[in-house]
């Protein structure tokens, strides 16, 4: 199992990342459509918008075992915070399914069928330098046991774990993980355990 490592300090601009151009999807508190801005105005402004997060899950020695990912150095927040398998948004026109699996290509480098949505939520997290996550997210779920290919410049580290570590991991140590990741895991395992 990897070290959980915690990057301090490593708060970067929005203005680098070079998706900070793309038009996401703002939405109301039902996930009805209300408009699109760039990226990096919604993450300043702390505005409503669609997101999904991705848990890939597979059937390991002793049960279910979920992939985690720690996040690049480089991000622009949370960087060096263990999370889900993959996060992103849905640009403007692209269906939520349809950008999450170019969001696992692009961050994981591999191809992932079947996800299947488990649930959603509205959250909000407050980050450095005044940015804002607000998000109506969407937690999609898959069986995968192949091989990945992180992009460093998204993912510094994966591994698998198993439900029972995660659960006591998010309860001893939730300042290694995202702000969004207890909230998606704990779907995620819910819904694993009843299929």
């Amino acid at each position: 199992m990897a070290n959980t490592v915690e990057t301090a300090g490593n708060e970067e601009k929005l203005g680098q990342d070079p998706a900070k151009d793309d038009l996401l999807i703002l939405v109301d508190e039902a996930d009805r459509p209300v408009g699109t801005a760039p990226k990096e105005r919604v993450h300043r402004e702390g505005l409503l918008h669609r997101a999904f997060s991705i848990v890939l899950w597979r059937e390991g020695p002793d049960g279910p075992e979920v992939l985690l990912s720690r996040r690049a150095a480089c991000k622009y927040h949370s960087a060096g915070l263990w999370t889900n398998s993959c996060c992103s948004h849905p640009r403007s026109g692209e269906e939520t399914i349809g950008a999450a699996a170019r969001r696992i290509r692009e961050e994981l480098g591999c191809t992932v069928c079947g996800l299947q949505e488990v649930g959603a939520f509205v959250y909000r997290a407050d980050f450095a330098a005044g940015l804002v996550e607000h998000e109506y997210d969407h937690v999609l779920l898959s069986c995968y046991e192949g091989d990945f290919e992180p992009n460093p410049d998204e993912i510094d580290a994966v591994r698998w774990i198993s439900a029972d570590a995660l659960s006591e991991e998010l309860l001893q140590a939730p300042e290694h993980f995202t702000a969004w990741a207890p909230r998606v895991l704990s779907m995620a395992l819910q819904s694993i355990q009843f299929r």
